[in-house]
This record gives structure tokens, C-alpha cells and sequence, in this order.
């Protein structure tokens, strides 16, 4: 028993658990399938693992630039509370329940690719560290549930194999609108924030232009590469952060967040972070498109012979290239709505017990840019806007919620950022407070309820090709025909 948890908790930490190693394998599967040749079947699946590995780095970075920041900022606004973190929650997490993730997980992922065969869902959920997170709640909430070990595994495994195809599939029709058709789906647990942002674009961006609209002046023309937007509009926020946080703490404090001795350096020191921000996003964009120019065409051999009409979900920078400022004005959006969320706490004295949830710049950065981006798919610049501040609301009530599920299990101290963390935690924690066999009712009723309305949901909806932006499209269409003059009008009559 010993050598098989030994295996399984390898195959999980080793490959499962890495993007790369899985992208690339799902893709040297796809081009065996299309019966490539071994030297594309090998190249081909190190081009896409090495795209996940660049994107790590542009990620990484992006991080790294994020956490002085998020320090900047509390030292300004004197905030105390939680700062969501996935990392940390499952880093305490394992090591209650490290085993049963490590199972979870694999037989969640069967289970996910046997929905994927045999429903109409044909989404293969390939963000890893997604799939583990989730695994390692699903496995935290359940441990408190009377069931054999086996027990806990099959009625895991049957929530993370459905979780992992039915956001895909619930999220598709805003994707679709987002990439413009591409056979590319988003794998990640903060759909709820995109499906919440492209339906507030819908109804408040029927007139607002795209963000990549954006028309500046002639001096200002070079702002419309977006790496240099992007790095000139995050040196402005570090440096208005890094003077709120001097003015406030004095030099001793402010200086010990950034390493500096002096008032120059610590300004600077800044600059510099603004700038590998700038730097990491850039890198981001570049291993989503070499990730996409592999991985898209390889999975038509697995539509073909695996699982028919599959397609991959991937994680949520894949939808940066498509509008990049909106990333931009997303994340400053969603930030800004976790700022308002908080206040909403404090004013109110954190009603019903709940935890202070500050704004963590990470989660912010990735599921509130994402946000910006579907927000201005179906209402441009407003619908990013308003998108993004949504999303930021969002991870702000639905973490301090699940906490309240969490802390009983000893993980108070932190908790999971993204929404479907929260609305999924909630559900499977209530319910397992009701004791094993209601417990286990309720679990099965979630599942069954949540694959009968996606499946629903695809055949009527996604596969009926409804698209979230019409109604805009037709405004702006109208707006432009009128623009043209009646000179214009007979040729439109004639087509």
C-alpha cells in the first residue's frame, strides 16, 4: 500500500501537478494520434511544454513585481486581515491530507476525461496547479465527513471531474466571443468572475469602443504597444503607493519594504519593479501564443481519436493577446473593487464574523485582467471597467465566506482567491455539515445538478452558437452604417 500512495503522490507532485509536463504530453498524444512523425511528435510536445515553462517565467516574475506592491499598499491604507493565497492554504492543507489530494486528483482527472468521452462536455481541463487546488479543497472539506478512505476518494474524484468540465463549458459561449471562435477553451476556476464581467459588459457597454480602440494623441501614440502602457501605468501606481505608504509610516518602515536607505532608492527600487511587471507580462503573452501554435493543432488528433470534438482548457492568461490593455485596465479595475469590498467590511464592522479580505495583487492581477478582457468583449471600455470591479467584489465576499467553512478544519489563517474556490467550497462544506448520508445525498444531488444544467447548457446554448456580444455588434454596426451618409445607404440596401 505504502509503494502505491508512493507512486501516485510522484505521478501527482511530478507530472500532474506541473502545466508543462502535462501540456506537453497531452500534446505528443494529440500529434501520435494525427500519426505524426517521432521527431514532431517530440518536438512538437517540447515546443508546448516550453511555452507553459515561458509562461511560468512571465508569471513568476509578474509575482515577484506584485508582492512589494501589496505591501506598499497596506502600508498606506493601514488595512490588517487575510490575503487569499492558494499556495499557502494547500501548502497546510497537505500536510493533513496530503495522500488523498494525491488520489483525488488522479482519479479526478479520469473522471474528468471520461465526462468529457461520453457528454456532450468535451472540455480536457489542462491547468494542473488549478486541478490540484481544487483537489486539495474538495479533499479538506470532505475529511470531515465519516467516510472510508475509499469513500472519500470516488465522491472526490466524481466533484473534481465535474467541476473540471462544467465551468469550461458553462464560461464557453464569453470565451468564444473573447478568442473569436478559436478552438481554445478557459480552464480555470475563476469563471464565475468572467461569466459575472461579460454579462455586466452586456448590459452596460452596448456603446462604449474596445479598450484596443484606445485613440491617442500623436505624442502619445507610442502608449498604444502595450508593453509600454503596461509598464508606464504600473510605475505610476508603484510610485503614488510607495510616496502614500512614506508619508504615512515615515522612512524606516517604507524603506525596509523595498531595501533602500535613502528616499532615491526607495523610489527608484520601485521604478524597477513597475518595469519587470512590464517585462513579465510581455513574457506571458509570448509563451501563451507558442503554447497555442502547438497545443491547438495537436488536439485535433485528440478530438479525433480520444475524445471526439474535445477542447483544451487552458489556463486564464491564453486570453491576454486578445486585448491587452483590457488586462491591464481589468486588474486596476478589480483592485479597485476589492478596495471597495473591504471598505463595505470595515464600515460595517466585518458583519457575521467575517474575516478582513485584502486585496492580494495576484489574484487580482489574473482573474481581474481576465475579467477586463471578457468585460470588453461584450461592452469595450466600460464593460472592462465595470467587468473588472465586479470580479474584484467578488473575490472579496466569496473568500471571506468559505473561511468561515475552512477554519474549522485549522486553515483560518488563510484562504483560496478565486471565485469558483468559493461558491464550490461553500456548497460541498455545507453539505458535508449535514452528516454522512444527507451529507453524501446533497453531494450527489450538486453533481448531478451542476452536469444536467451544463450539459443543457451546451446543447442549447454553446452549440446553438449564442453569442453574449451580439446585441453590441449590431449597435455598432447600426452606428457605422449611419455614419456613412446616405450616399452609403443604397449599397447596404442592396446586400
Amino acid at each position: 500500500m505504502d509503494a502505491i500512495v508512493g507512486i501516485a503522490t510522484f505521478i501527482v507532485n511530478n507530472v500532474l501537478n506541473q502545466p508543462a509536463y502535462l501540456v506537453g504530453i497531452i500534446t505528443a498524444i494529440g500529434l501520435l494520434a494525427l500519426r505524426r512523425s517521432v521527431g514532431q511528435i517530440i518536438g512538437g510536445g517540447l515546443k508546448a511544454a516550453m511555452g507553459f515553462l515561458i509562461l511560468g517565467v512571465g508569471a513568476t516574475t509578474v509575482v515577484g513585481a506584485l508582492e512589494p506592491l501589496g505591501k506598499l499598499i497596506l502600508g498606506a491604507t493601514g488595512a490588517r486581515g487575510v490575503v487569499p493565497t492558494n499556495e499557502a492554504v494547500v501548502a497546510l492543507a497537505q500536510e493533513q491530507f496530503g495522500a488523498q489530494v494525491a488520489w483525488v486528483m488522479i482519479a479526478g482527472f479520469v473522471v474528468s476525461i471520461l465526462l468529457a468521452r461520453f457528454t456532450p462536455l468535451k472540455y480536457v481541463f489542462l491547468t494542473g496547479h488549478h486541478t490540484f487546488f481544487m483537489a486539495t479543497l474538495i479533499t479538506a472539506l470532505l475529511a470531515t465527513a465519516k467516510l472510508s478512505t475509499f469513500g472519500m476518494i470516488a465522491v472526490g474524484a466524481a466533484l473534481l471531474g465535474t467541476i473540471m468540465v462544467v465551468m469550461p463549458a458553462l464560461v464557453h459561449p464569453w470565451t468564444r466571443r473573447v478568442t473569436g471562435g478559436e478552438d481554445v477553451a478557459i480552464g480555470h476556476f475563476g469563471s464565475i468572475g468572467y461569466i459575472a464581467a461579460g454579462t455586466a459588459g452586456r448590459l452596460v457597454g452596448k456603446r462604449s469602443k474596445s479598450t484596443e480602440d484606445m485613440k491617442f494623441p500623436e505624442g502619445l501614440k507610442f502608449l498604444r504597444d502595450s508593453m509600454i502602457a503596461t509598464a508606464l501605468s504600473m510605475v505610476l501606481i508603484y510610485t503614488v503607493a510607495a510616496l502614500a505608504m512614506l508619508g504615512r509610516v515615515g522612512r524606516t518602515k517604507a524603506f525596509a519594504v523595498m531595501d533602500a536607505t535613502t528616499v532615491g532608492e526607495y523610489i527608484m527600487a520601485g521604478i524597477m519593479q513597475a518595469l519587470l511587471f512590464g517585462v513579465g507580462v510581455a513574457v506571458i503573452l509570448f509563451g501563451v501564443r507558442t503554447i497555442l501554435g502547438e497545443l491547438v493543432p495537436a488536439f485535433n488528433g485528440i478530438a479525433a481519436k480520444v475524445v471526439p470534438g474535445a477542447l483544451p482548457a487552458l489556463d486564464c492568461p491564453v486570453t491576454f493577446p486578445y486585448a491587452p490593455n483590457a488586462v491591464l485596465i481589468g486588474f486596476i479595475s478589480s483592485f479597485t473593487g476589492g478596495l471597495a469590498s473591504l471598505g463595505v467590511l470595515m464600515t460595517f464592522n466585518a458583519p457575521m464574523g467575517l474575516a478582513l479580505i485584502l486585496p492580494g495583487m495576484v489574484p487580482h492581477f489574473f482573474t481581474g485582467g481576465t475579467a477586463g478582457v471578457f468585460g470588453n468583449a461584450t461592452g469595450g471600455r466600460r464593460g472592462a471597467v465595470v467587468g473588472g470591479f465586479i470580479n474584484g467584489v467578488i473575490i472579496t465576499f466569496l473568500p471571506a465566506l468559505l473561511l468561515k467553512v475552512l477554519g474549522s478544519l485549522g486553515l483560518a489563517n488563510t484562504t483560496f482567491g478565486d471565485a469558483d474556490f468559493g461558491w464550490f467550497g461553500l456548497s460541498v462544506g455545507y453539505a458535508v455539515k449535514l452528516g454522512s448520508t444527507s451529507g453524501l445525498l446533497v453531494l450527489a444531488l450538486i453533481v448531478c445538478a451542476l452536469l444536467g444544467g451544463a450539459i443543457a447548457f451546451q446543447r442549447f446554448v454553446v452549440n446553438r452558437g449564442w453569442d453574449p456580444g451580439a446585441t453590441r455588434e449590431s449597435h455598432l454596426a447600426e452606428v457605422a452604417g449611419k455614419g456613412k451618409g446616405p450616399a452609403a445607404q443604397p449599397a447596404a440596401a442592396e446586400s
